[in-house]
């Protein structure tokens, strides 16, 4: 037992410090990216910065499989050169229950990831696409889903508006049961408007059966609304954007994904794509299991027999060609072409089975 909390604390400082590199090279790298697409003289390096960190959880969550294989390659390869596995394996043990601790840390670092970090990562990205809209256009879109339909906000030069309706068509070009209200850019509410339907179309909103009731100060609230035929109502928004605003599934925590898919469902929308990220989500703890396995099944060796540089090369290249056919299967999932709980689940436990094989026989084969 104390062979296993120890090389269980030897990789979780690993894991720390190879994740605290990349935290400083991703942080470096993104915040080019941002002075590149922003006027540090006009936003001030305050923003810039600020938006940098609220974009690197969502790439150091994206890395994580790769932290964790070169964690557990440091790890034996630090093992291996110091004798202490030989130790442990003249000791009686072997070499396979060595990595019990690495697969068990990771397994517990992918659930805290999947618990604590991606709740994490929904919040920060939200607030970095907010942010980021509000510095290049002075306004911002937002959408969102609740048990009243769906409500969107457009902002703009003129001022903004919030727009809700009822439901909507699976590609988000038309809209049922809409009502608009306009607000001045400095002010309160100016207009609202409700129509049976509305068509997005490119530079606005094509409404039907239009009823419009001013709401200034001072006029009768009882009036008769002004009614049209037809209206066209200026917007920015596309059914692309509006798509992509309800197809970003890891921009919503994953404890408030199966309430906002069962919303989507609701709303006349595919929640496809989210099911596949919510089950993808559940399967990463497997998945960065299978990495230390893979890992481990080739930098366990004795250094004395060579080819380490080869053996390290082959266990990232592995790796990568796993995480591959992982983000090939959540495509065949997104797009139907084979079932959820397939495309999450399959590539995780193919990957375990694939490196408890490698690692048999390479250990004891």
């Amino acid at each position: 037992m104390t062979v296993h909390f120890y090389f269980a604390r030897k990789f979780t400082w690993i894991f720390l410090g190879i994740a605290t590199v990349f935290f400083v090279l991703t942080v470096l790298i993104d915040m080019m990216e941002q002075l590149r697409r922003f006027d540090v003289d006009t936003v001030g390096f305050d923003k810039v910065l600020g938006l940098t960190l609220l974009r690197t959880p969502e790439s150091l969550y994206q890395l994580m499989p790769l932290i964790i294989i070169l964690a557990t390659i440091a790890l034996f390869i630090n093992l291996a050169r110091s004798s202490e596995l030989v130790v442990v394996r003249a000791a009686g043990r072997s070499g396979i229950v060595s990595v019990l601790s690495p697969t068990l840390v990771s397994l517990f670092i992918g659930l805290l990831a999947v618990s604590t970090l991606n709740p994490i990562v929904a919040a920060t990205s939200v607030q970095y696409e907010t942010q980021s809209d509000m510095l290049r256009s002075g306004g911002r879109s937002a959408l969102s889903l609740s048990d009243e339909g769906i409500w969107l906000r457009q902002g703009g030069a003129a001022g903004h508006a919030v727009i809700h309706a009822g439901s909507a068509n699976t590609d988000a070009s038309v809209f049922e049961e809409i009502t608009i209200i306009t607000y001045a850019l400095e002010g309160g509410p100016q207009e609202r408007m409700e129509a049976d339907t509305a068509r997005l179309v490119d530079g606005g909103w094509e409404l039907s059966n239009v009823r419009t009731w001013p709401l200034n100060v001072g006029l009768n609230e009882g009036a008769e609304p002004t009614r049209t035929e037809t209206l066209t109502f200026p917007s920015s928004l596309t059914p692309d954007r509006i798509r992509e605003r309800f197809g970003t599934p890891s921009s919503i925590s994953i404890w408030k994904l199966p309430a906002f898919i069962a919303e989507l469902n609701d709303a006349g929308f595919s929640a496809r794509r989210h099911q596949v990220w919510l089950q993808m989500e559940l399967a990463q703890p497997l998945f960065l299991m299978a990495m230390v396995l893979v890992a481990s099944a080739f930098t366990m060796r004795h250094t004395r027999f060579g080819n380490t540089g080869i053996a390290v090369l082959t266990s990232v290249l592995i790796g990568f060609s796993l995480h591959f056919i992982r983000n090939f299967a959540q495509i065949l999932g997104e797009n139907g072409q084979i079932p959820v709980l397939l495309a999450a689940w399959a590539p995780p436990t193919a990957s375990v089975l694939l490196a408890l094989g490698l690692l048999l026989h390479m250990e004891d084969g």
